[in-house]
């Protein structure tokens, strides 16, 4: 009798840990139509709504961060640890994974940590150029670690490490086809500069704050602005629809769009988003967020920067803002040579390359 295959998939809080498990589920499912499919999340995050509109059924553990200031929440962590190691016990010896794949968050880690003590192979696909805590403890029992940039031998077991890049949204691949229609679908006008604005899938307080500031002598100087404040924000900041040339938007369904129609864009510097910016191959102002675990963002957006791909702005240097933006909108050599140098950096069949990692381990 043919045993069934069932793949695990963990990772969430935001949609860089999300979306990229999505992807390497959706492609596994194209080589195995017939597997069963779990995803194990935390409960209360992002995930527990967006992996099921995907068509996946997923558990939730009582788990979060460890908060970094003296906090009334962290007397809870202890607990929820327990919880979430006791719970993801259960899940894998209910479900009997074939392979466990976490694509980082507050619950890929317990998840992988259970299936590496109870001898199920484990795949890491670590997105970011510095790992966390988390991951570096996982390598040691790993199978495989699946990771987007050089240099991770510092950190994990060097004969472990393969080199594919975070999987991206493959309607990515051809956005120079698509400006006509960019320009249709926001109703832009041709003979000005469209900035792009991107804040994550929460948002940005920091930079929506940064834009707000400026809004107006952007408007002055010829420039519309696509802005996704994030629908945390959203209601705040939608009174900027009435300027010239301004759209607000909690969040922008339609990215392939939404890059073609960029001259200039504004990020963050998560994983996930620079793996789809350099396939997108456009200049970008990379605005890091100082307040994620190990400082990820800036260590990201540094591997592109140092490589001339990309201009960087820190948060504590945002008055610098209008100085940056005028030397790159108005250099159209610097501008080529952003664009040359970030899509040098892309990788663009990351999914397909996991999933080959994975498929040799699921027949091995």
């Amino acid at each position: 009798m043919k045993q069934s295959i069932n793949i695990i998939l963990s990772g969430g809080g935001t949609g860089g840990h999300i979306y990229p498990a999505i992807s390497i589920a959706n492609e596994l499912k194209e080589k195995y139509p017939d597997a069963n499919f779990l995803f194990v999340g935390a409960r209360d995050r992002m995930e527990m709504e967006k992996v099921p509109q995907a068509g996946y059924e997923i558990k939730g553990l009582w788990i979060s961060g460890l908060q970094r200031k003296l906090t009334l929440k962290n007397l809870a962590f202890p607990f929820k640890l327990f919880s979430s190691f006791f719970n993801a016990f259960k899940i894998i010896k209910k479900f009997k994974p074939t392979i466990v794949v976490g694509t980082g968050g507050f619950a890929s880690g317990p998840t992988l940590f259970m299936a590496n003590r109870l001898g199920v192979k484990t795949v890491i696909q670590e997105q970011n150029s510095y790992p966390g805590i988390t991951n570096k403890l996982l390598s040691k029992k790993a199978t495989k670690i699946c990771v987007a940039y050089d240099g991770l031998e510092r950190f994990f077991p060097a004969e472990k490490i393969i080199k594919t890049g975070n999987p991206v949204r493959q309607d990515l691949l051809e956005i120079e086809d698509k400006r006509e229609e960019a320009f249709i679908h926001f109703g832009l006008k041709k003979e000005k500069k469209t900035l792009v604005v991107i804040g994550g899938s929460l948002g940005a307080r920091a930079i929506n704050n940064l834009i707000k500031k400026h809004i107006n002598w952007l408007v002055e100087n010829n420039i519309q602005v696509i802005w996704q404040t994030g629908k945390l924000y959203y209601d705040e900041f939608k009174k900027y629809d009435e300027l010239e040339g301004v759209q607000t938007h909690a969040f922008l369904n339609r990215m392939d769009l939404t890059y073609a129609a960029a001259d200039v864009l504004i990020s963050r510097a998560g994983a996930s988003s620079i793996s789809e910016l350099c396939l997108v191959g456009k200049p970008v102002i990379f605005i890091p967020s100082p307040n994620v675990a190990e400082d990820h963002q800036t260590k990201n957006a540094l591997s592109v920067v140092t490589k001339n791909a990309a201009l960087l702005l820190k948060e504590s240097e945002l008055e610098m803002f209008q100085t940056m933006f005028l030397e790159l909108i108005n250099d159209a050599k610097l501008q080529q040579k952003l664009s040359e140098n970030i899509k040098a950096l892309a990788l663009p069949n990351a999914t397909k390359d996991i999933v080959s990692e994975i498929e040799k381990l699921i027949i091995s």
